[in-house]
Order: C-alpha cells, then structure tokens, then sequence
C-alpha cells in the first residue's frame, strides 16, 4: 500500500500530534495526522507522495488493538476480538490494510497497563525491531528516523494476527508462553 521508497511509521501514544508536528518541517517526511479517517483514505495519502518517510497516527490494526485492550480489561467479549482480528485478516489479505514499518511508541511507561501489554508485547512479539519505545515527543525523533534498527520485516498478518487472542498481558513474550 506505501510507496516502494518510502518507509512508514506509525506513532502511538498521547503525544502524537506534537510527535507528527516536530517532524513536518524536514523535506524527506510527509507526516500528517488523522482523525476519523479511513484505512481507504489514509492509504490514499500515503501513496501519493514521493518522500522518503510518512509519518501518521493511524493504526491499520486499531480496531484490533482496541477490542483485546477491553477483552482483557473485561469491557467486551471474545466474539468481538474474534471478528476484528478476522477483519483485518480479511482486509489485509485484499490489500486494503497494511502493517506499518514501524510503530512508535511515545512515552510507553505511561500508557494503561493493558495498552502498554499490547504495544510492547503483542506487537513486539511479532516483530521485535519494528515496535520503537520512544521517550519523546520532540525534536529527537529526527535522529530516530536516520537510525532506525533495522530487521525482519513483519510476517504476513494471517500468519500472526489470529494468534494475538490467545496473548494474555503479564505473560506474552515469556518464554513457552502466548
């Protein structure tokens, strides 16, 4: 879905706006942040420009996130986890979705519990090098873009997605266990 040349982050975490805004003013990022829009639309924007980094706030697995955050928080049910991961499974194999090079994750240590599991345990189970804690919201992130780690790109989403309902917060990661 993203341009071949470009590399796509994704920032998460309750300084994204100002994240997206300190990067705006280099000319090799297009950094935008969406609100509301669709998967359709952000992916619209992302391969309408030539820069070799975008930068956004929308999370292509958000519905999924969101539905095992509040499975596990006991706000919803395993049927609702069940049809988001089965969602995007289906929109990812129609290439409607697409996993991000990289997800950002601004100041970590102050996200709920449960999200912080899901950021830094879930994602990053499946693609260690591809989940990035970052400390700030500011400046630095420019230096982050010239050293980004560098690894196995992310598995096909069908190939772990459907696995993550059975990721259980304390314990995903551990070695023997999911």
């Amino acid at each position: 879905m993203e341009p071949p040349g470009s590399t796509t982050l994704v920032m998460v975490g309750e300084e994204t706006t100002s994240a997206i805004r300190s990067l705006e003013r280099y000319a090799n990022v297009q950094a935008a942040s969406f609100s509301g829009e669709s998967d359709a639309e952000v992916a619209r924007w992302s391969v309408s420009t030539s820069a070799p980094y975008v930068v956004h706030d929308h999370d292509p697995l958000g519905h999924v996130a969101a539905a095992w955050v509040e499975f596990y928080d006991d706000q919803s049910t395993y049927g609702v986890l069940e049809l988001e991961i089965e969602r995007a499974v289906e929109a990812a194999e129609r290439h409607m979705i697409s996993v991000p090079d990289y997800y950002v994750v601004l100041h970590p240590e102050s996200l709920p519990t449960t999200w912080m599991h899901w950021w830094l345990g879930v994602l990053a189970d499946a693609s260690p090098n591809r989940v990035i804690p970052w400390p700030d919201a500011d400046d630095s992130l420019a230096s982050l873009l010239r050293h980004l780690p560098t690894g196995r790109p992310w598995p096909e989403v069908e190939s772990w997605l459907p696995g993550v309902a059975g990721s259980v917060p304390d314990r995903i990661g551990l070695h023997g266990s999911r």
